[in-house]
């Protein structure tokens, strides 16, 4: 039996908690900034010629005024709030990832052997790819809505997920566990995404059909345009989905191999088929006539559902073939 380097697992635990430090520093500045975005208003523009000459000066007219379009509203109105924000989520980040490499490390093994180790996967993934589709000025503003449930999630998984580093039985010293469990757990981050950009969809939208008052209307406000939205959360699903797959068909020739079987009917194989089935719906309602981004929408937030009760439950409340190690 290979021996773990306590230290190691030592500092692994450590960067997990200077992550989980970053990420939670990262939410208070980013919800700061969120309460404090106010929709600028500027006035308009308007050329005129200067008499007897034939140069033009702009003046700006003091009858009226208009706002800014989403961009300029989001390069001017978010402020150093919300870039601060991605600094610490992107630290944060890296510090997950040191945290899933220094296990590995620790343990002579692919650190993905039980549920927390599984979970961490998870949830790195989620936000690296955060921070490519947030990297932009205006979509800033989505960081409290990504860093909340990640951070919930963690707390999740250190709380009640979390198991000593420690070697893994034969069964999952298999180089499979690279292949399959990182193409599902990059997808599973990705897919998580495109729920959590979806709930801010259909809030927004909310805000947009004239509910500006009240509590919902005022969390709603400072997010970009319900397009861009939910333009992110299809994007995000388009790439998630086929890696998700990709992953299930990896599962199932390991399970040829493993257990004389391509597919039983495992708790964590049928909800994760369930789970594929609903990003399928859901990418079918985007685009299909007469659906609506609005109800394709809810598809997704379903999805979001199922793909979180695959991610911590499933092993927790059915039995199976997958519970041996807690692996997802």
């Amino acid at each position: 039996m290979v021996d773990v380097n306590t230290d190691l697992a030592r500092y692994s635990d450590l960067t997990f908690n200077t992550a989980f430090a970053l990420l939670l520093v990262g939410l208070v500045v980013s919800a700061f900034g969120y309460a404090r975005y106010r929709v600028q208003k500027v006035a308009p523009k308007r050329e005129m010629a200067m008499a007897g000459g034939g140069s033009s000066t702009t003046v700006s007219s003091s009858t009226s005024s208009t706002e800014v379009t989403e961009a300029e509203a989001g390069e001017t109105s978010e402020g150093p709030w919300a870039r601060l924000a991605y600094l610490f989520a992107a630290l944060g980040t890296v510090f997950m990832a040191a945290s899933i490499v220094l296990r590995g490390f620790a343990t002579s093994r692919m650190p993905l052997g039980n549920m927390y180790e599984y979970v961490v996967f998870t949830l790195t993934f989620a936000m690296a790819i955060s921070l490519w589709f947030l990297r932009k000025p205006g979509y800033r503003q989505l960081w409290p809505w990504v860093l909340l449930p990640v951070l919930i999630m963690m707390t999740v998984a250190a709380k009640s997920l979390y198991t000593d580093a420690a070697p893994v039985m034969p069964a999952l010293q298999s180089y499979w566990v690279p292949i399959h469990v990182t193409t599902i757990t990059l997808g599973s981050g990705i897919l998580l995404l495109s729920g959590l950009f979806s709930i801010a969809f259909l809030l927004r939208s909310y805000q947009e059909k004239g509910k500006e008052t009240g509590v919902l209307g005022a969390i709603a406000r400072p997010l970009p345009s319900k397009e861009s939205i939910d333009r992110m959360a299809y994007y995000a699903t388009m790439i998630g989905f086929p890696i998700f797959g990709l992953g299930i068909i990896f599962g199932a020739i390991w399970a040829e191999s493993a257990w004389g079987r391509p597919w039983g009917w495992d708790p964590k194989e049928t909800v994760a088929f369930v789970n594929w089935i609903v990003y399928a719906a859901y990418l079918h309602a985007r685009a299909t006539t007469g659906w609506g981004a609005k109800r394709a929408a809810w598809i997704n937030c379903a999805g979001l559902v199922v793909n979180i009760f695959n991610l911590f439950f499933i092993n927790m409340v059915v039995s199976g073939l997958h519970s041996y190690a807690g692996l997802g």
